[in-house]
C-alpha cells in the first residue's frame, strides 16, 4: 500500500496485470472516421466493453446493482500511438493497476499484431445508488486485487 496515495502498489512496476481481461475487436466500417482510421469514439466503446467484461469476470454488475452500489467512470485518458484501419483486428486488454478506498485505476492497451496502437487509463469509483454519493470500493474487489497484485 502506498502510504501517500492510499492505493495498493502500482502493479506496472512489476509487470503484473492484476485481473487481466482480454477481448478482440474486428474493425468494422462504422469504426472508421472521415480520415480513414479508427475513430476515437470506438476506443471509448472498446474500453466500456473491456470494463464490463472485467466486472462480469470478477465483480458482476447485477449483484452490485441489487446491493445499491454501482461502478462509474470518473476519468478517461487515451494515448494514441499508431493508426488502426478497416479490416484489422484489435486486441484489447484491461487490468486494474491500483485500488484505493473509494477509487480504482484501470489500465488498457490496444494492439494489432502485437504492436501497441493505443493505451488508456481510467479512474473508476463506486456510487451509492440511494444517495448518489461515493461509496467504498467493494471489499471483494479489494481482496481480488490484493491476491493478484
Amino acid at each position: 500500500m502506498d502510504q501517500r496515495t492510499g492505493h495498493h502498489q502500482d502493479a506496472r512496476f512489476e509487470g503484473a496485470r492484476p485481473l487481466l481481461t482480454e477481448l478482440s475487436f474486428p474493425v468494422k466500417t462504422y469504426d472508421i472516421d472521415f480520415a480513414g482510421h479508427v475513430s476515437n469514439i470506438s476506443y471509448i466503446r472498446w474500453l466500456e466493453d473491456l470494463r464490463l467484461a472485467l466486472l462480469e469476470s470478477y465483480l458482476p454488475l447485477q449483484p452490485q446493482m441489487e446491493s445499491g452500489t454501482v461502478p462509474m467512470v470518473a476519468e478517461t485518458s487515451i494515448r494514441y500511438r499508431r493508426q488502426v484501419e478497416l479490416f484489422q483486428t484489435v486486441r484489447g486488454c484491461m487490468w486494474i493497476e491500483s485500488v484505493g478506498t473509494v477509487r480504482a485505476k484501470l489500465r488498457a492497451e490496444f494492439t494489432v499484431g502485437g504492436v501497441v496502437c493505443a493505451d488508456a487509463t481510467q479512474i473508476g469509483a463506486f456510487v451509492d445508488t440511494r444517495t448518489g454519493r461515493p461509496a467504498r470500493v467493494p471489499e471483494a474487489l479489494q481482496c481480488l486485487f490484493s491476491n493478484e497484485a
